[in-house]
């Protein structure tokens, strides 16, 4: 029995969404979360958390989870539809704005972690530097301090490239590819 376009267009899809779902563990969410994601990449229309549920095959408390988590980074936002009272979701399609809000907010984070590290310990590294009785203490404490100064420049460094990403200056050194809309095989209108 030979399968009808639907199917083949279904499981084309369902190839796709399998590959999201799994190429979504690099933003630090589960495969299941990703799945969530490509559900609703794919769907015509916002779906409800009992929509998802269906076609993600999950309970709806894990779905409900999983959006908050895809909200939190903005690939889902939260849509108003008039006449329901339901939540409704969206993806963000735009797989660029994807990649760099999350990479913005991963480089941010990992700034603030290392920034606030580094105002705790220098202090203490500089006084055993200039002050410790013990001679491999204070060199020890001067090694240390260098490697701290070294990741100052590193953390000057990735809040320039986060601004860059953030204001889309880096696509003046890395340009989006042109995409074209319409579907392959199909003359333009």
């Amino acid at each position: 029995m030979q399968k009808t376009d639907t199917q083949r267009l279904e499981e084309a899809r369902d190839v796709m969404i399998s590959a999201i779902a799994q190429s979504m563990v690099a933003y630090g969410v589960t495969p299941s979360v990703g799945r969530i994601y490509a559900v609703l990449y794919f769907a015509e229309s916002p779906l409800t958390l009992d929509d998802i549920k269906d076609e993600v095959a999950m309970s709806k408390a894990s779905v409900s989870i999983g959006i908050r988590e895809l909200m939190d980074t903005g690939m889902v936002v939260k849509v108003w539809k008039k006449g329901d009272r339901k939540d409704h979701y969206i993806a963000e399609k735009d797989f660029f704005k994807n990649f760099l809000s999350f990479m913005v907010k991963m480089l941010r984070l990992e700034r603030g972690v290392i920034h606030k590290a580094i105002e705790q310990t220098e202090p203490v590294m500089q006084a055993l530097a200039q002050q410790s009785d013990d001679e491999s203490v204070r060199d020890a404490a001067a090694k240390d301090l260098s490697r701290v100064s070294g990741s100052k420049a590193y953390l000057e460094w990735i809040m320039q490239l986060a601004n860059a990403m953030e204001s889309g200056e880096v696509f003046a050194h890395f340009p989006r590819p042109e995409h074209d809309e319409r579907p392959t095989g199909r003359a333009p209108n």
